[in-house]
């Protein structure tokens, strides 16, 4: 047994494990009191979006992977809104830009979030909606204990508050100051708002109550809100120059959450599942698919030769995420096909590839977007001002973690389970509108603002995000629930967690523990589409020898801090028992269970 940092929980009753342990303690309670699994994770995704504004917000999306025990399937909830109707290439590239700012309004899509844990909750859950609102209120009204990296975050964007963003710096800086650690930090604005949609909801049933909610969201006084600030306010963004937003009331109230199959690849005896394509979720399939031809089993877990063909697979599948990924017409059993992968597979060689390689599924060609280069006075990056805030709210280039997404992962004794990953509409994305306590999401800088690309801006269509909830069978029966914060890093970081099961033989918390990497070596997803061929980010746990050797073969291995990279959390269930596991990294994650 490796060493742990807690220990893996087993029981029988339920699990919770998540990136904060106020939502995993929310989750818990709920199932406590006679909530399954579903009820739970609404609970605590809600919990989420008060205790860590930095990584999530009410105006942001959740993508949901899930195993209903009564329908004895995986479904996936999408929660990621589209683009504004009167977002074109055209308007884009009529205010001079070319590519989508990273923050502000320009970057908004309509908010999934809300939709999609009420989808969720109507579907398969049993409480009301005043039930798995009420712990949200309550810390938002009394305030939650602020982590350093809140406080780190709105440090790092208060001159832009105070400067540019009023309303944000009345939010988020009590008393004009940034709050210190280890105090608390309220938002009685957002706990009014979630009052009120109580009370503007009013049904016999609580079917009823769900889908009136959901209409005041999207339909009444958050919908006006909302659209009347997009409207009629312009904020400077990280672009450097002011704009105003799109989004209107017909956007919101003309979208809807979704039920969809998962996309799955069979490993090992294992069934993994993942959102389609308008996601980066199957880029994990692909690596897999590529991987089968390699007996990792047989390979020294972490020794050079596994670090170095995982990074390969990493690097050709990443490959196909840019050049054929969006929410189009996807050839995805293309891109899972033996054969296909058996071509692509040759392409790893004993030294690190330096080149983005992306395949030819079906015979179709690839065709790449036109990177943006970084120069500051380069079109879309206006050199006005230094961009604050950048959209990539996530591991900095250097190693520094600055925050990014959330996760949280149920299990429950009926044997519901869920993989849940909410994101967006983080406190220094864009302006707080005052009237609702939060802000929009920015997830529309993942669009390419080129014609004919998957991935090109539309009206309507969804950003290619990187939010990428996991799950997986085995022998037909749902095994395990997990996922990361991360960005790009979210189907590298889960993937190494998964191998170290698969083949390393780890239980949860030894694998969530185990030194991690990846690789930077393609383009990111997030303003300002920057990429670092080559680079492995490795943390310093990992044996000097296998840097060097990683080093001889051609990487560009930059060490980490030996407990920097990646935020696991995992729940699991194994024969009688039920297991969780969630990451120490950051000191905020946590499971609990019983």
């Amino acid at each position: 047994m490796l060493f742990t940092t807690r220990p893996e929980l087993t029981g029988d009753f339920g699990m919770v494990a998540g990136t904060h342990w106020l939502a995993s303690a929310t989750g818990m309670s709920v199932l406590e009191r006679g909530g399954n699994a579903f009820d739970a994770a609404v609970a605590a995704g809600f919990v989420l979006q008060v205790a860590e504004p930095h990584l999530n917000g009410p105006g942001g999306e959740v993508p949901i992977l899930l195993w209903s025990e009564a329908e004895q399937r995986v479904s996936v909830v999408c929660g990621q809104g589209g683009a504004p109707a009167t977002a074109t290439i055209e308007r884009y590239a009529g205010l001079g830009l070319d590519i989508v700012p990273g923050t502000g309004l320009l970057a908004a899509t309509v908010p999934g979030a809300f939709g999609g844990w009420l989808l969720m909750l109507e579907r398969w859950g049993t409480w009301s909606l005043a039930d798995v609102l009420a712990p949200a209120i309550h810390y938002a009204e009394n305030g939650v204990p602020v982590l350093e990296r809140i406080s780190a975050t709105i440090a790092s964007v208060e001159g832009l508050f105070k400067e540019d963003w009023p309303t944000s710096a009345a939010t988020w800086l009590p008393g004009g100051n940034v709050p210190a650690p280890r105090t608390k930090l309220a938002n009685p604005v957002l706990a009014a708002t979630y009052r009120r949609l109580i009370a503007e909801s009013a049904a016999s049933t609580r079917e009823g109550q769900l889908a009136a909610a959901r209409k005041v969201w999207y339909e009444g006084f958050v919908a006006e809100a909302i659209a009347e600030f997009s409207a009629t306010t312009a904020w400077r963004d990280s672009s450097g120059e002011v704009h105003g937003g799109l989004l209107t009331g017909d956007d919101l109230a003309g979208w809807s959450a979704t039920v969809e199959e998962p996309l799955t690849y069979d490993y090992h005896g294992h069934t993994v599942c993942k959102t389609g394509p308008w996601g980066q979720g199957p880029v994990f399939l692909q690596q897999l698919a590529l991987l089968e031809g390699f007996d990792l089993g047989a390979t020294d877990f972490l020794g050079a030769d596994y670090v170095h063909t995982v990074t390969e697979a990493a690097k050709l599948a990443f490959a196909d995420r840019e050049a054929w990924y969006g929410d189009a017409d996807v050839p995805t059993s293309d891109l899972l096909s033996k054969a296909y992968n058996a071509d692509r597979r040759r392409l790893i060689g004993t030294e690190a590839s330096q080149d983005l390689r992306p395949g030819a599924p079906g015979g179709r060609t690839p065709r790449l977007p036109v990177f943006p280069t970084l120069a500051s006075d380069a079109p879309g990056l206006s050199g006005a001002r230094a961009p604050q805030g950048v959209g990539e709210p996530t591991v900095a280039r250097d190693g520094t973690v600055r925050g990014d997404t959330c996760h949280i992962d149920v299990v429950d004794r009926f044997g519901n389970m869920i993989s849940a990953t909410p994101s967006g509409g983080w406190l220094q994305s864009s302006p707080t509108i005052p009237g609702l306590g939060f802000c929009l999401g920015t997830r529309a800088q993942m669009f390419w603002l080129q014609e004919g690309l998957p991935a090109s801006l539309r009206p309507g269509a969804r950003p290619r995000t990187t939010l990428s909830p996991s799950f997986a069978l085995r022998d037909g029966r749902p095994w395990l629930a997990f996922g990361t914060p991360g960005g790009d890093q979210q189907d590298q970081w889960s993937l190494n967690f998964f191998l170290a099961l698969v083949h390393g033989g780890l239980n949860l918390q030894e694998a969530i523990d185990a030194p991690m990497f990846h690789t930077e070596h393609f383009p990111s997803s997030f303003f300002p589409r920057g990429s670092r061929p080559g680079v492995v980010h490795v943390e310093d746990r990992v044996d000097p020898g296998v840097v060097a050797e990683l080093r001889r073969r051609g990487h560009e291995v930059e060490a980490q801090d030996p407990w920097s990279l990646g935020r696991l959390s995992a729940v699991a269930r194994d024969g009688d028992f039920l297991k969780a596991a969630a990451n120490p990294r950051g000191a905020q994650g946590y499971a609990a269970g019983r």
